[in-house]
C-alpha cells in the first residue's frame, strides 16, 4: 500500500485485491446450487479484453460471483466462471477500448475492436457492472470499507445497519454475506482487464469506432 490519507487509500498496483480469489471460487459451489448467474445472461465461450486510460467512478462496490456461460465456441456445453463483480453508481471512462478475437475458418483470426471516449467527451455508465476475471491498473479509493457483506452494498440510507455505496447487488443469492468492498469514489488509471460480461442500466459511447481487423495481439487487440 503506497499511502493513506484522510478517507482515501491507494494501491499502486491493482490486481484483484479487492476479491480474494477464494470468495470467487467458492462462490461457483453456492451460485451453482442455487442457480445463481452473476451476468444476467448465459456469457459467450470467449473473454474479451477492456482498456481504459481514467475510470472515474462514484458509488462502488465489489464481490464474488460466478457467471456461467458455454465452454467454448462450439456446441452447448456449459461451464462455471468464477469473477469479481465490480459494480458502480455512475461512472466516467476516457480512452475505453474493447477487444475480442475470433479464428474464422479458411480466414484466420479476426479482432473485433470498439473505442470510444477518446475525443474530448468521455463515456457514461449509470449502473455499470463487470465481470472480471483478471485485473492491473493504478487505483485510488475514497471512503473505502473493507470486509462489509456483500448484500450490504446496496443498503437504502435509513435502512438496517450502515448505508450502502454501491449500486443495486445483481443476485442477492450469491454469497449474501460474503466478502465485499464498497468505497464512494473509485479512480483507476491505465487500466487492463480481461471479462467475461459488462451490463449497464445506460451506456454512453461518445466518439464510438468499430473495426474488423485481420490478425491478433499487440498493435491490434487492446492490449
Amino acid at each position: 500500500m503506497e499511502s493513506v490519507t484522510r478517507g482515501g487509500t491507494r494501491w499502486k498496483r491493482f490486481a484483484l485485491v479487492m476479491v480474494p480469489s477464494v470468495a470467487a471460487t467458492a462462490a461457483i459451489g453456492v451460485g451453482l446450487a442455487q442457480g445463481a448467474l452473476a451476468a444476467s445472461f448465459a456469457v459467450s465461450g470467449q473473454e474479451f479484453k477492456v482498456t481504459a486510460g481514467y475510470l472515474d467512478g462514484r458509488g462502488f462496490a465489489q464481490y464474488g460471483g460466478v457467471d456461467m456461460g458455454y465452454k467454448d465456441l462450439k456446441g452447448d456445453e456449459k461451464t462455471a466462471h468464477p469473477v469479481a463483480i465490480s459494480t458502480f453508481q455512475n461512472a466516467s471512462i476516457t480512452k475505453m477500448c474493447q477487444s475480442v478475437v475470433t479464428d474464422v475458418p479458411l480466414v484466420g483470426k479476426i479482432t473485433l475492436k470498439l473505442k470510444a471516449g477518446d475525443k474530448g467527451t468521455p463515456v457514461q455508465a449509470k449502473n455499470l457492472y463487470l465481470d472480471v476475471s483478471s485485473l492491473d491498473a493504478n487505483a485510488k479509493f475514497t471512503n473505502i470499507d473493507i470486509g462489509v457483506a456483500a448484500k450490504d452494498t446496496d443498503n437504502p440510507a435509513g435502512g438496517p445497519g450502515p448505508a450502502g455505496k454501491g449500486p443495486a447487488v445483481k443476485d442477492q443469492s450469491i454469497l449474501p454475506n460474503g466478502f465485499a468492498q464498497q468505497a464512494e469514489r473509485a479512480e483507476l488509471t491505465d487500466v487492463k482487464q480481461k471479462a467475461w460480461a459488462t451490463t449497464a442500466g445506460t451506456f454512453e459511447l461518445s466518439g464510438l469506432s468499430m473495426r474488423l481487423l485481420k490478425g491478433s495481439g499487440d498493435g491490434i487487440e487492446c492490449y
